[in-house]
């Protein structure tokens, strides 16, 4: 499989941002960005930057899952008012994954992505970040994007995923309806000028 990838790209594409091509067939990845969290031989999972969630807002939901009581909402930091909940993929989605950025790492919680993210899946950094100790930057995301051993490679192949290098600005940014383009610009492209069968004519 290693052997077909273009000359100095790199293999594992972990830290990277996926760009699903338009006519993506699976629906719940129409003009997705996914920022991928690990990516191995044994299979690739990330979250998706740029789907709202239906859930409540993070101010909503931190009252929800008791991290505040009811009127400690207007006290908020201003990162846990600006957050929204967004919906990370299809699997696992009742569970929260915050991505974040470096300045935060919680103890046989946090997984370190590299110099800029790192992941975190407990209610801890949710309670950090309500009290202003958490990280500069986040997001968090209901459920995650999970593929099997070869299968985002074989998806990449068929022309499912472009990818680019990941940027804070891109990733964090609150406007949601924007990352699809500004990802595209990111690689020089124009999106009407990309056409679902590229590469099979």
């Amino acid at each position: 499989m290693g052997k077909s990838a273009t000359e100095g790209e790199p293999q594992f594409l972990d830290g990277q941002i996926l760009i699903a091509m338009p006519g993506m067939e699976d629906k719940r990845f129409e003009r997705a960005l996914v920022y991928l969290c690990a990516h191995s031989a044994d299979g690739a999972m990330g979250v998706i930057l740029n789907q709202p969630s239906p859930q409540p807002s993070f101010a909503d939901l931190l009252v929800q899952l008791e991290v505040i009581p009811e009127d400690e909402r207007i006290t908020l930091p201003p990162l846990a008012r600006a957050m929204r909940v967004q919906t990370g993929g299809p699997v696992e989605t009742s569970r929260g994954f915050v991505l974040h950025s470096s300045d935060y790492f919680a103890e046989n919680a946090t997984l370190p992505i590299d110099e800029r993210f790192s992941l975190t899946t407990t209610l801890e950094v949710l309670k950090a970040i309500a009290d202003g100790r958490g990280p500069q930057r986040a997001m968090l995301a209901l459920g995650y994007a999970g593929w099997g051993a070869g299968q985002l490679e074989s998806e990449i192949q068929w022309n499912g995923w472009l990818h680019c290098p990941a940027d804070p600005e891109l990733v964090f940014d609150t406007d949601l309806d924007r990352k699809y383009d500004r990802a595209l610009k990111k690689l020089g492209i124009d999106i009407g000028l990309l056409s679902r069968d590229a590469g099979h004519g």
